[in-house]
């Protein structure tokens, strides 16, 4: 183990109560960064409260398909072929994610492809809340050059020794997170958790990807890969009003997990004549989130801005009902 630079902050003899029992700090690989695109490594790192390690496991996993950038990570179809698949190790893996918080670089996308892997297998993981260490980098106001993995260890002094690699990876996460959570103990700094809900309903059809280079359309704050929507047709009406019907036009914005996967969710938005919005703005008609006091930039904007806000299971019932535009 490294010892903490003096940029960390040792221990704090009064652990905050309310932080969690144990975490798994996870990095996969994939092959692509898109919603049909698959894991082919995995790594966790369990930690305690404290955030010293218990135990580290590594596994690869058959994708069932091309391994796509291997350029990047390395993993030929050749050393993929005698892997097992998904479902052969679904159980291992959440054995090791079972009762603690997740913990990755740009969570979202590591959380996001790990749900529908279980949902392609017909399970859960067991993970309720996770936590980037982006967004923690940004609450303890880290005074990094960018939110590279590479930066934020550079800054704790953790050497990387085999980039995306799953399994170094995690070793490099679960180094740097440890005084990062020092840190924010020390300070009273409330943890940026974000709920985690598994995947229920969800469509693995290719997504139409913009040619704008890169890594599958990635382009570094959003793990989805880029989606061009025509304009929406119809003028927005304003705000919606608690009780009344969505009506054509309307800009709707979507925050945090869904147990309906995103991309269905803002198609079906589109059919029925609404505008999907990427972010916040006065002329935002409603957001939907299943966790309005989560913190997040559009959670945040839309209390600012008094945007109305409903659930995911709201939004589906006014889905339903649809007014039409005005002539």
């Amino acid at each position: 183990m490294l010892e903490d630079r003096a940029t960390a902050v040792s221990s704090p003899t009064q652990w905050p109560a309310a932080y969690p029992k144990g975490y798994a700090v996870v990095d996969v690989e994939t092959t692509g960064l898109a919603r049909d695109d698959r894991i082919i490594s995995a790594a966790v790192y369990r930690l305690d409260a404290r955030g010293e390690v218990e135990d580290h496991w590594y596994t690869l996993v058959n994708p069932e398909r091309d391994p796509g950038p291997v350029w990047i990570h390395g993993l030929t179809s050749e050393v993929l072929d005698g892997a097992p698949l998904f479902g052969d190790i679904a159980e291992e893996f959440a054995a090791r994610l079972d009762g603690r918080v997740l913990v990755a670089h740009n969570a979202v996308f590591d959380w996001q492809m790990i749900a529908r892997e279980y949902a392609r297998v017909r399970r859960e993981a067991p993970v309720r809340q996770r936590l980037c260490t982006i967004a923690l980098s940004k609450e303890l106001g880290l005074p990094l050059p960018n939110h590279k993995l590479e930066s934020l260890a550079a800054h704790f002094g953790v050497v990387q020794q085999r980039a995306h690699h799953a399994l170094d990876d995690a070793r490099v996460l679960a180094e740097a997170f440890r005084p990062s959570l020092r840190a924010a103990a020390a300070g009273g700094v409330r943890l940026p958790l974000l709920e985690c809900r598994p995947l229920t309903e969800w469509s693995d059809r290719p997504v139409p990807r913009q040619s704008s280079g890169g890594y599958g359309g990635y382009r570094g704050s959003s793990w989805r890969a880029s989606r061009k929507r025509p304009a929406c047709p119809y003028p927005n009406p304003g705000r919606y009003e608690d009780g009344k019907r969505l009506k054509q036009g309307m800009r709707v914005a979507f925050s945090g997990d869904t147990s309906t996967e995103r991309e269905l969710l803002e198609d079906r938005a589109v059919e029925a004549g609404l505008h999907v919005a990427t972010s916040i703005s006065r002329l935002t008609s409603l957001l939907v989130t299943n966790d309005p006091d989560s913190g997040t930039s559009k959670t945040v904007k839309a209390r600012q801005y008094g945007t109305p806000v409903v659930d995911e299971a709201a939004f589906g019932q006014l889905l339903g009902d649809v007014e039409p535009a005005d002539e």
